[in-house]
């Protein structure tokens, strides 16, 4: 298949560094640590990190039904819930695939249950931007106290206020745009091609699709933000759980927060399952926190295994449904 001819280097690359990573980390860790971590996934503790794990998944698919439902789109949550979960594979597993995830579960819906794809597509991107406002605060959140507790590197700051800069860039222009609903595809198409572009084209639909729910004081948009907000803190309690678990005693939920700032900005490296790139990252903000280093290792380990569960049943939809969907529509063979 030419889609992942195309790709198919470049996600054994990704993977190769992240395990070349994950290995060094291990060996300055210790392995030991890394079967402590499947100790405690065995037990009572890790059935309540993989129920929370499933939990998240399904306030996740409930942002995106009712982002649906506010469209008008008759659809059941269990029919997208299939989506939702091949969509989270593809991005968990392939991450490299710029936009993989959510262009398989665009055309999920388009294809399979024949709902406009001006909608279908207009939804997919507002659940995005929904999670990334509250995941850039939860970061912003998680730096601002690590930096507060310990004196960074001027290269460590660079590398990270530069990353942070551009999303929160990107998310500041959006929300600048959409609170004054102001098109941003027809301003940037002119500037590109220097032509207007007719107001029928499918683009500024999805845009309009995007706007009108962006609108100030929406209905729409205070229920998504606050289901943003409830899975956000469902991900809270489960970094808080697990690091008891592994023995952080008095660990409030101030610095779980920032942990969970750090799992966010991992999750931007894109190596699959953030493999290696979640350890180096953690490892920094468990030495601020005065929690052993020897946790970090566990402490990811539990999570990637959690989620790679999650994965696996969405996997099991993408070989049901089959790759073509991507393919078909995005990666056509010339």
């Amino acid at each position: 298949m030419v889609f992942w001819k195309r790709n198919i280097f470049l996600i054994l690359i990704s993977l190769l560094i992240g395990a070349a990573i994950f290995i060094w980390f291990g060996r300055v860790i210790g392995w030991d640590h890394v079967w402590q971590a499947f100790e405690v996934f065995k037990g009572w503790q890790g059935i309540v990190i993989l129920a929370l794990t499933f939990l998240i998944a399904i306030i996740g698919n409930w942002r995106w039904y009712q982002i649906l439902k506010d469209k008008q789109v008759d659809i059941s949550f269990r029919k997208i819930f299939d989506s939702y979960l091949g969509g989270y594979a593809m991005m968990y597993l392939f991450p490299i695939i710029f936009l993989s995830g959510e262009i398989f579960r665009i055309f999920s819906l388009v294809k399979e249950e024949k709902i406009q794809i001006s909608k279908a597509a207009s939804s997919v991107i507002i659940e995005r931007i929904l999670e990334w406002t509250i995941n850039i605060f939860v970061i912003l959140f998680g730096l601002f106290f690590l930096f507060s507790r310990i004196n960074l590197p001027i290269q460590v700051l660079y590398i990270f206020g530069t990353a942070l800069v551009f999303f929160i860039g990107l998310i500041g222009f959006f929300y600048f745009k959409a609170l004054r609903q102001k098109s941003i595809v027809s301003g940037l198409i002119k500037k590109i091609v220097h032509k207007e572009i007719a107001k029928s084209n499918s683009i500024l639909e999805i845009e309009n699709e995007v706007l009108t729910f962006f609108q100030p004081g929406s209905k729409p948009l205070i229920k998504g933000l606050i289901l943003s907000l409830l899975r956000a803190g469902v991900m809270l309690a489960r970094v808080w759980l697990l690091i008891i678990f592994l023995g952080g005693i008095g660990v409030d939920f101030i610095i779980s927060l920032s942990i969970l700032g750090f799992s966010y900005f991992s999750a931007l490296v894109p190596i699959p399952t953030s493999l290696g790139a979640h350890e180096i990252i953690q490892v920094a903000a468990f030495n601020a926190f005065h929690l052993e280093s020897s946790m970090v290792t566990a402490f990811t380990m539990i999570i990637r295994g959690a989620e790679i569960i999650v994965s696996i049943l969405g996997l099991g939809f993408l070989l049901k449904k089959g790759f073509s969907i991507v393919e078909e529509k995005f990666y056509p063979v010339k």
